[in-house]
């Protein structure tokens, strides 16, 4: 593992690493909700590494998901991203949550039936991330009409087994949201994981085994 490091500073001024880019830069009307840029998470805060609020993916990752939403277009439909590229820092912070068992703010809304620890045990929570070697998106399918989500049977983060791909016990119409959401990424080249509808990988990602921990802007 390469963990890479770029200053805060140098963020702010609006530099980003080589590779990189916004997503809104690449796909103008992409709709972004970065959960962890604000209190709409399992933690309850907006989180370090997250104050400018930019969604940032490699350029190859984007450019993919750029080719997702221009062939759901025609369909009335769009995607939605809830994170993009997460700095290390945010993930050294996740593990520091995990470990204090009093904090327990979101617990009946994200992770009901789990103790704390289990959502390492469970691997819903991992260090390193996929996220921080920038290639890796969490999302879901909006109407273009309204921005409107579709309904996948759980909200975005929730820790248990009805997030998982092959849920069998939700209704048919949720089953085929996420068998669309998961046939056209995977078209387009990104792999799913078995725990979370909405989490992707370009599968040829152009830093596999490089950790990045730069504050995007």
């Amino acid at each position: 593992m390469t963990l890479m490091q770029s200053s805060t500073l140098s963020a702010a001024l609006g530099e980003l690493p080589s590779g990189f880019v916004r997503l809104t830069d690449v796909i103008p009307d992409l709709q972004v909700d970065l959960k962890y840029a604000s209190d709409d998470n399992f933690v309850g805060k907006p989180l370090i590494g997250y104050e400018h609020a930019t969604a940032v993916l490699t350029g190859d990752a984007a450019r993919a998901l750029r080719d997702v939403q221009a062939q759901l277009k025609p369909l009335g439909l769009g995607i939605k991203v809830f994170d993009a590229y997460r700095p290390q820092r945010t993930v050294d912070f996740f593990l520091q949550w995990a470990a204090d068992d009093h904090d327990i703010t979101c617990k009946e809304a994200f992770y009901p039936a789990l103790d704390k620890p289990r959502l390492l045990v469970e691997g819903y929570l991992n260090s390193p991330s996929g996220h921080s070697r920038g290639s890796t998106v969490d999302l879901t399918l909006i109407r273009l009409s309204d921005n409107s989500e579709l309904d996948m049977g759980t909200p975005f983060d929730f820790f248990g087994p009805q997030s998982w791909t092959d849920y069998s016990a939700i209704s048919s119409s949720q089953k085929a949201n996420r068998a669309m959401l998961q046939k056209i990424m995977l078209a387009h080249g990104f792999i799913g994981v078995h725990e979370e509808w909405w989490h992707f990988t370009l599968k040829a990602e152009p830093f596999p085994d490089t950790y990045f921990d730069f504050i995007a802007s």
